[in-house]
């Protein structure tokens, strides 16, 4: 598998899939949820609100993954994981790692080659950045999956050179 870093949108990727940093509803939310949502158009909300109706009546748990259409978005399938907050007091690292190889596990029933990751946590869930991309990247470089192409799509220069600096170790 290749893994390779690009700095922008990830709403703007031409990948099989897409994977957005959820909150449990799965109806949206801010940073790159909201983002996905607001530039994928209602296809996507309405299928989301399809699997609430349905088995997932209680949310998507935290380190699980699901897919839903892409709508307006380029790539084909956005694959929705909830990130575990950060806590000094518990090591939630296994959720966080749990993200990464669920989302690679839909991707790989759902046939997608090419897969894009965000900074999961990172944002308002306040995971730091350094150990989140050690974590991402550990847990996308050990999964045993069929995708040919995973892509940490990071919004800042910061972000990726974090992370530039973890896939070069």
């Amino acid at each position: 598998m290749n893994v390779t870093l690009v700095q922008g949108d990830i709403t703007e990727q031409r990948t099989d899939a897409i994977v957005n940093a959820a909150n449990s509803s799965l109806l949206g939310g801010g940073g790159v949820d909201g983002a996905i949502h607001r530039r994928g158009g209602p296809e996507i909300l309405a299928e989301c609100r399809q699997l609430r109706a349905g088995h997932l009546g209680g949310g998507l748990p935290t380190g699980q993954a699901v897919a839903t259409t892409a709508g307006l978005l380029p790539a084909h399938w956005v694959i929705h994981t909830v990130g575990p907050v950060y806590s000094r007091s518990q090591d939630r690292s296994e959720l966080l790692a749990a993200c990464h190889r669920e989302s690679l596990r839909v991707a790989d029933a759902l046939g997608a080659r090419t897969v894009a990751f965000p900074a999961i946590s990172t944002g308002i869930y306040g995971w730091p950045l350094d150990d989140a991309a050690r974590i991402a990247v550990t847990a996308v470089r050990a999964a045993g999956t069929s995708v040919e192409e995973v892509r940490f799509v990071l919004f800042d220069a910061a972000a990726y050179e974090v992370f530039r600096g973890q896939l070069s170790s």
